[in-house]
């Protein structure tokens, strides 16, 4: 079985006030968008894929970039797209995060993607958030419209998910005042 870690860094961050993108904020010695890329690299899966959309995101060689021209149009049309090329290229499973949490380890996204459930989520303290393990035969039924990838499958089928316990913290970085918090 092949699994290819996909983070979907393709939104405006428009509730960002900073002098850049915040995918593009340093934090620490490297911008936010490369603490999540360094951990889904780290995690050792099949492929690496980094759906990009409102600003490019800068990936070292090794990494599958697929712009998302309808962006604009929400978070599902990043996810269709991933699902697509995953399909293409013969995976048989996807593991989801985004690129504006800096604070997930590779670990969680080892345990996600080792998870055996149609669809596996990391949880922290109890709390699901990302990344998000979707089997391919769940993929037909994501939603292809709309801010929402994984969320509505999983508000439908709550009898397909298993969660998996997960270090790191989970919080975006959607404001310059989330940024700063991180920072310190």
């Amino acid at each position: 079985m092949t699994i290819a870690g996909v983070l979907l860094a393709a939104g405006s961050g428009s509730r960002f006030q900073g002098p850049t993108h915040k995918l593009l904020a340093p934090l620490g010695e490297r911008t936010v968008v490369d603490h999540a890329l360094a951990a889904v690299l780290e995690a050792g899966l099949d492929e690496v894929v980094v759906v990009t959309g409102a600003t490019p995101v800068p990936t070292p060689p090794g990494v599958t970039v697929l712009h998302n021209p309808d962006w604009n149009d929400g978070q599902a049309t990043s996810l269709q797209m991933a699902i697509r090329y995953a399909s293409k290229r013969g995976h048989e499973a996807v593991v989801v995060g985004l690129g504006d949490q800096p604070g997930i380890p590779a670990e969680a996204w080892r345990r996600v993607a080792a998870a055996d459930a149609r669809i596996a989520v990391a949880t922290y303290d109890g709390r699901r958030r990302n990344p998000v393990r979707l089997a391919s035969d769940v993929w037909p039924a994501l939603p292809v419209t709309g801010d929402e990838g994984a969320r509505v499958l999983m508000r439908s089928h709550p009898e397909l998910i298993r969660e998996v316990a997960c270090p790191g913290h989970p919080a975006d970085i959607d404001t310059v005042e989330d940024l700063h918090r991180w920072s310190s």
